[in-house]
């Protein structure tokens, strides 16, 4: 995409230091003012398509991602999270799907897209706009620019190359890099956009269709055919309010430019539609049929990985990429005590620090170490080690693996850290990814991926595709947790059998709930004092899941 949101909207991705990932709208339609959250739920329903839609404003490129909403007057609750895309073998089994929009310029492209997403329902949607891959321009086109004298609908104006390229890592599940361009300069700004999560992606430019390789990925080819005067009209009003242009070198580029270049290029490419849409986004008859269609297509791809999960693997061996801290009396204590259902709050945070730093210090061994030659005061040299690698990147599966990261940063200086938040779907079943924010370039690190518990190795397996997707190598993947159960290890080497498994007890059995048993009941209230819902379970915290 080309713009992203903050914190505030999980899902979306920042280019600073964080990800997050995307979702649709949700909307409360019962018309009531209550602004409890029992009404909240109770009300909601597909957000139906409606006439009213605020005018494109924009200044620079506007591929984006939508968050999931449910929306009364005085505020908004993300809800959605993203269900697994990927099998029981950690393979990308869902890729998402590609709606594309051409038409001329200014036909109502994006407004068609807006009011598909609003009417999809649907997590985890991403909008790439094809304004973002226009070439960066030499000295002498900018000057033809700045005289309206360059030919900016032409399609030797896209790199199609670098559009190609996006479009397909993110229609497998990749995260990318999206150019944000500025119509006022006519180049790239410095900071790209990262988007990464996507179910659905709407695709709009007004070439999106004359590309061979470009129409492969598209699932679906929308083209939105509006009368030519009504788009001429909205173009001098963008182009004069939005744009700083005059009325005459727009009616000179019109007339120079558009015209031909949608004679030539885009009209032509009509006849590869799958729908044609007349009137833009007031056509809701149109709307609502692609929405009906996207919606099939999504169920038909629907998967389920839990319930494969608890059936896999039974009475297999303990791989060999599993590391179990040496059960020493100190360790065996530690644990009889944070194991006690009587055991007080202020000891069993007490003693899971103590099991975290040493759990840590063992994880750290496995890293790969270079030998280093330093000179010691005595001024004679010192033959060492030193880790073999650019650095170490902490993430935390929210929330009880959030725990862990004091224990890390005590034995690690200077660690970057990032959080992933993963819950349970009380009516699937199903893991579903909410939020993340993980540090940049992330590519070159060995990862500590941090939980408290992992049970049927639901979440960690979504974490774990979540970083591959991000482009660690899986080899540079460290799995931390307090209490494995053999299942969740099992499911996690099954799928991913480079990923160093590391822990302090391995219990073998898991009960109906899919708690570990005998366990350590649920990590994250006894560590922060809460008590969960009854109708919770300990997965909802990132722990025996």
């Amino acid at each position: 995409m080309a713009t992203t949101s903050s914190d505030s909207k999980p899902g979306e991705q920042q280019t600073d230091e964080g990800v997050e990932g995307d979702r649709s709208m949700l909307r409360s339609d019962s018309g009531s003012g209550d602004d409890s959250l029992d009404s909240l739920t109770n009300g909601v329903t597909r957000c139906p398509l409606t006439p009213s839609l605020s005018p494109r404003k924009r200044t620079t490129s506007q591929s984006k991602t939508e968050p999931p909403l449910l929306r009364t007057n005085k505020r908004t609750i993300y809800t959605a999270g993203r269900p697994p895309w990927y099998n029981v073998t950690g393979t990308t089994f869902k890729e998402a799907f590609v709606i594309g929009l051409c038409g001329g310029s200014a036909s109502g492209k994006t407004t068609v897209a807006n009011k598909i997403i609003e009417a999809l329902d649907v997590p985890w949607v991403v909008l790439l706009s094809m304004d973002s891959f226009y070439k960066v321009l030499n000295k002498e086109e900018q000057e033809l620019a700045a005289k309206n004298e360059y030919n900016f609908d032409h399609p030797d104006a896209f790199d199609f190359e670098l559009l190609i390229t996006v479009l397909r890592k993110l229609k497998k599940g990749k995260s990318i890099k999206v150019p944000v361009y500025d119509f006022t300069s006519h180049c790239r700004r410095k900071e790209w956009k990262t988007v990464y999560g996507a179910n659905v992606v709407i695709f709009e430019g007004i070439l999106a269709f004359a590309n061979k390789e470009l129409l492969k990925l598209l699932d679906m080819k929308v083209f939105v055919d509006t009368d030519s005067d009504i788009r001429l009209i909205r173009r001098l009003k963008r182009d004069i309010s939005q744009r700083g242009r005059n009325i005459g070198g727009i009616i000179k580029q019109y007339n120079k430019f558009v015209k031909p270049a949608f004679e030539q290029y885009i009209e032509p490419t009509v006849q590869v539609a799958d729908i044609v849409v007349p009137r833009g986004g007031e056509n809701f008859v149109a709307l609502d049929l692609i929405v009906q269609h996207v919606h099939s297509q999504l169920e038909k791809r629907e998967i389920t990985v839990r319930s494969a999960l608890a059936s896999a693997h039974q009475g297999q061996p303990l791989p060999k990429t599993l590391s179990v801290l040496e059960s020493t009396p100190q360790v065996r204590g530690m644990h009889t005590i944070i194991r006690n259902k009587e055991t007080n709050r202020d000891e069993f945070i007490f003693y899971s620090k103590r099991l975290m730093r040493l759990l840590i210090e063992h994880a750290l061994s496995f890293l790969p170490l270079k030998p280093v030659s330093v000179e010691t005061p005595q001024d004679t040299i010192y033959e060492g080690k030193r880790l073999s690698g650019k650095r170490i990147t902490g993430v935390s599966i929210l929330r009880a693996g959030e725990t862990m990261e004091q224990a890390l940063m005590a034995v690690c200086k200077d660690i970057r850290l990032g959080k992933i938040l993963i819950q349970t779907n009380h009516d699937t079943g199903e893991p579903e990814l909410h939020y993340l924010r993980l540090p940049k370039d992330l590519s070159e690190d060995y990862v500590i991926l941090m939980d408290s518990t992992v049970s049927t190795g639901a979440a960690a397996l979504m974490a774990v595709r979540v970083l591959l997707d991000h482009d660690v190598a899986e080899d540079k993947i460290f799995l931390l947790s307090l209490l494995m159960a053999e299942m969740g290890v099992h499911s996690v080497a099954y799928a991913f059998p480079k990923v160093r498994i590391i822990t302090t007890a391995v219990d073998k059995e898991v009960n109906d709930q899919f708690h570990i048993i005998p366990g350590i009941g649920n990590f994250g209230d006894r560590y922060f004092g809460t008590d969960a819902p009854s109708d919770w379970c300990e997965s909802d915290e990132g722990m025996d899941f």
